[in-house]
């Protein structure tokens, strides 16, 4: 625990749902909820209007539908959101040199290990300074908490959204988690809860009562220990700059369950180059190919093969996921595929020449499919051969994707279907658009890339210098949801 709460922990709100909305003025204000569209789609996020309804992150697609009939549903876009965390992550990155992001929209920052931050008031000063950085680089607001470690920190952000910060002063950890569930607490989720529960332990406070041998009693002895010391608020873990990858991996959930073992072979194929796609962004390869197969019956397989050597070369990890498929029976149907390598490592044994051969190849594949929606899954292409006019419709013109029209603009896919997309043509700068219909085929229509969501970012090449630092004792609660306990 360090005596002041100089690490930061960042949380974008709502990320992807908030991007939407900034993104297309007609959404704003409105419930959105963007994930997977088909009957086994999910909710990847939703926007606050939304929550307010009952529709939450990792709720099926179909029971938000049911909650929220009126809402806004999109495919994700990927592209616009790490375009935006770019932006986020190269904030954080000036504030220190240790930054640990956790995913897109989340990330640590040790604001001592960077000099810009020593005590809470020039903790605050630098975490109020990147709020509005970021609201004014991406037009997106994030929510900030500042702690002596990182268990408190995060705890901080979640208690200070939306859009807030909260700063735990170092000594009154204890006070502040006393009253809390015990599911705030980092690795107690529903079970270890419910558990927790019927020994009438439901708030931090029973917790640091009940002492450590009682908590080992009832979870084990390395989870009780762990869970002790979290509850009297220590936290050790220091801020890792990069985190290692164990491995990279892809995979798709079917709106039907396949039955063709050749499209089912396709599909694996497909998968495998998604996965040397990744595979190579990350610099890294891999000696062992895994397969995962979810079956009709939800019964879920894996297969995997080690290879003499590590590899990023498609065609060694194609060829060998293509002979995992064979020892696995797929008659009765496949719901679920997935491809990954692990065993990683930063360099290959493979031939150079045929290296630059395979980025060709993989070049050419990335034309021809689809970038990745859910969750970093695919959308499933269905059956060979089945596509009605809809299906083509949807997959060409997802909803919430961006096209251009040569005669009214830029605009977004509000839906289509039956042979026709709709279309609202919008800028994030402009006023709400008007709304029209074309035929699927329209030679004037074609898709567009993400427009930026701020139409002239600052310049703050000399951000955070000129943040105030302090080594007073202490700063005083302010207003606007930001507060000290």
């Amino acid at each position: 625990m360090r005596p002041a709460p100089t690490i930061l922990h960042l949380d974008m709100d709502a990320f992807y749902a908030s991007a939407e909305q900034a993104a297309k003025p007609s959404l704003r204000g409105k419930a959105v909820v963007v994930g997977g569209l088909g009957p086994r789609g999910v909710v990847a996020t939703a926007s606050y209007e939304a929550r307010r309804l009952g529709v939450h992150s990792a709720m099926p697609t179909a029971q938000a539908r049911r909650l929220a009939p009126n809402a806004a549903y999109l495919v994700p876009r990927f592209s616009l959101y790490r375009t935006v965390s770019d932006q986020v992550m190269e904030l954080l990155g000036r504030l220190s040199p240790l930054v640990e992001p956790l995913s897109l929209d989340e990330a640590f920052v040790d604001l001592e290990a960077g000099g810009t931050a020593d005590d809470s008031a020039s903790a605050r000063a630098t975490g109020e300074g990147l709020r509005a950085a970021i609201r004014a680089v991406t037009g997106l607001s994030g929510s900030v908490g500042l702690a002596g470690s990182k268990m408190l920190a995060k705890i901080a952000s979640e208690e200070a959204k939306p859009d807030g910060l909260l700063v735990i002063e170092p000594g009154t950890e204890r006070e502040l988690l006393a009253p809390m569930s015990v599911r705030i607490l980092p690795g107690v989720g529903p079970a270890t809860g419910d558990h927790l529960r019927r020994a009438g332990m439901t708030t931090v406070h029973d917790l640091a009562e009940a002492g450590e041998a009682e908590l080992i009693r009832l979870v084990g002895k390395a989870h009780g220990h762990g869970l002790f010391r979290m509850a009297l608020g220590l936290d050790d873990r220091p801020v890792v700059a990069e985190r290692d990858a164990k491995s990279v991996s892809v995979e798709d959930t079917f709106d039907v369950d396949l039955h063709d073992r050749v499209r089912v072979r396709a599909e694996v194929e497909r998968l495998a180059v998604r996965c040397v796609e990744r595979l190579r962004a990350a610099d890294r390869s891999g000696r062992t190919v895994v397969l995962k197969v979810r079956r009709y019956d939800f019964s879920t397989l894996t297969r995997s093969e080690t290879l003499r050597g590590p590899t990023d070369d498609p065609t060694v990890v194609r060829e060998a996921a293509g002979r995992l498929l064979e020892s696995v029976d797929t008659t009765g149907g496949v719901r679920l595929l997935g491809v990954g390598v692990t065993g990683l490592a930063d360099y290959t044994q493979e031939d150079l020449f045929a290296q630059a051969a395979d980025a060709r190849e993989l070049a050419q594949r990335a034309l021809e499919h689809p970038a990745p929606t859910e969750g970093g899954e695919e959308e499933a292409v269905p059956e060979a051969g089945a596509d009605t006019a809809e299906q083509l419709a949807a997959r060409r013109w997802p909803a919430g994707h961006d096209v251009h029209h040569e005669e009214h603009g830029h605009g977004w896919v509000q839906g289509s279907g039956i042979g026709r997309v709709t279309v609202r043509f919008e800028e994030p700068w402009s006023a709400p658009g008007r709304v029209l219909t074309f035929r699927i085929d329209d030679p004037l229509l074609r898709p567009a890339d993400p427009l930026p969501l701020v139409r002239e970012s600052p310049d703050y090449s000399s951000w955070p210098a000129s943040l105030p630092k302090s080594r007073s004792s202490g700063a005083g609660s302010s207003e606007g949801g930001e507060s000290s306990p």
